[in-house]
């Protein structure tokens, strides 16, 4: 009895003991999310802002629909609406190692552009969120 006492309770203090590190294996403790292929930034829009005034040679993609790109959008910004990212993204983005700055309306849908680029190579690809929280000015047209 006092030995099947004793395993239980060690069997009971190994298996809290491995609970912390069980729970705290989660990944990358970072805004960079991973994908299958690859991976990509995500930051806030002033963030974003920073980068756009600092950096050259990027891209900012609007991945909305066409039409709500035509009724504001972040100035310089490019329309390829996400669900046409794999069709369009290798001709009309031909550097995969280009800084592709993305955006929707609230943030969803830039992110599954995002991971749709990640997946097909691309490597330097920044996630910003939607234009919702841009307070920075949009055109229209």
């Amino acid at each position: 009895m006092a030995n099947r006492m004793f395993k239980i309770i060690i069997v009971t203090i190994l298996t809290l003991g491995t609970l912390p590190f069980l729970f705290s294996c989660k990944g990358k403790v970072s805004s960079e999310k991973e994908s299958r292929s690859g991976t990509f930034r995500q930051v806030s829009a002033k963030e974003a802002k920073g980068i756009m005034e600092t950096e050259s040679n990027y891209v900012i993609l609007d991945v909305r629909s066409q039409e709500e790109y035509d009724a504001g959008h972040i100035e310089n910004a490019t329309v390829i609406p996400h669900t046409e990212i794999s069709a369009r993204a290798s001709t009309e983005l031909p550097d995969k190692s280009q800084l592709i700055l993305v955006y929707c309306r609230s943030g969803s849908r830039s992110k599954i552009a995002a991971r749709t680029l990640a997946g097909m190579g691309y490597t330097n690809i920044v996630e910003f969120g939607g234009v919702i929280d841009w307070p920075f000015g949009t055109v229209k047209g």
